[in-house]
């Protein structure tokens, strides 16, 4: 299988997707650098900043989007992943703090008329958007709503269901190392697992792979999709790595960590990595890597 699609990617091979004036010759070489990697369909992903900043990098992905270069993959939308999400330690991730806000249904606005028809999915914790109101806002443009970066109760995860999310951003990341041992996020999703999707992260260091076939298991092979969370890093030699306006740590492992490396920062792994490293586990049938890879990813979009 080398059809992917992937639903979370901040950039690859050095061009980072989350900058304003991204050029058109990086774009087309990071569309035929995942077309050769087999990620033939992909959602480019800005994370949290400042709302001007978003607009702009929203505004700019769009025009790329619209391109579509000949033999390359394809964008089939924007991943708006923030700004209404957890500022709270842990929870915020890589995400910079000082522009996590709450939700409001302007913003909200501002950010998909921004996109001109490509924001596709957004991510967003519950807990910010408390009446549900921008959830349900999104949801009704036709907009994929995922909660992530979020410490969201159980009863804010379910008003939220009811209002149209349906899908969880990256499960066990995005979260603190430490977490209460009878009620934390990952239970509460866990006991959502008839209503909302999931993506996970499958390089092997996000996730433990004991942790992500048993999370595959419980969700099931239809609610689960495998994302990159890549960032401009990926593909990169070890070593120090410019990632805006700050520098991540690659190690030997390949993973982004922040400068002092106290955490991750995205992912350097491509969905091809990660294909190669979960088919090493005998574990999965052919036909259940396409729903993983791809499939599911399709559905949640619409398509």
């Amino acid at each position: 299988m080398t059809n992917y699609l992937d639903l979370q990617i901040n950039g690859c091979w050095g061009i980072d997707f989350n900058i304003e004036g991204l050029s058109f010759d990086d774009w087309n070489l990071a569309c035929h650098r995942l077309e050769q990697a087999g990620t033939t369909q992909f959602l480019p992903t800005i994370i949290t900043d400042s709302i001007d900043s978003m607009v702009k990098k929203i505004e700019r992905l769009a025009d790329l989007c619209e391109l579509k270069p000949a033999g390359a993959a394809r964008a089939v939308g924007i991943h708006v992943e923030g700004p209404f999400i957890s500022p709270v330690p842990g929870y915020i991730g890589a995400h910079p703090k000082n522009y996590a806000i709450s939700a409001s249904l302007e913003v909200a606005k501002r950010l998909v008329d921004a996109g001109r028809g490509w924001v596709k999915m957004v991510t967003l914790a519950p807990e910010m958007d408390p009446s549900a109101e921008t959830v349900q806002y999104l949801a009704k443009q036709g907009i994929l709503v995922a909660a992530g970066h979020t410490n969201a109760s159980l009863e804010q995860l379910k008003k939220a269901i009811d209002c149209g999310l349906r899908c969880f951003t990256h499960l066990g990341n995005g979260c603190p190392a430490d977490l209460p041992r009878h009620d934390n996020i990952l239970h509460r999703v866990m006991s959502l697992r008839d209503e909302l999707s999931v993506t996970l992260i499958a390089d092997g260091y996000h996730l433990p792979m004991w942790m992500l076939r048993m999370l595959i298991d419980w969700f099931g092979e239809e609610r689960s999709v495998i994302v990159s969370d890549a960032i401009s890093a990926a593909g990169l030699p070890s070593g120090y790595h410019t990632l805006g306006d700050r520098r991540v740590w690659v190690g030997d492992d390949g993973v982004p960590r922040s400068e002092d490396r106290s955490h991750f920062v995205g992912s350097g792994a491509t969905l091809d990595q990660m294909m190669t490293l979960l088919r090493k586990e005998n574990y999965w049938t052919d036909e259940c890597f396409e729903k993983l890879f791809a499939k599911n990813a399709a559905k949640l979009l619409g398509a």
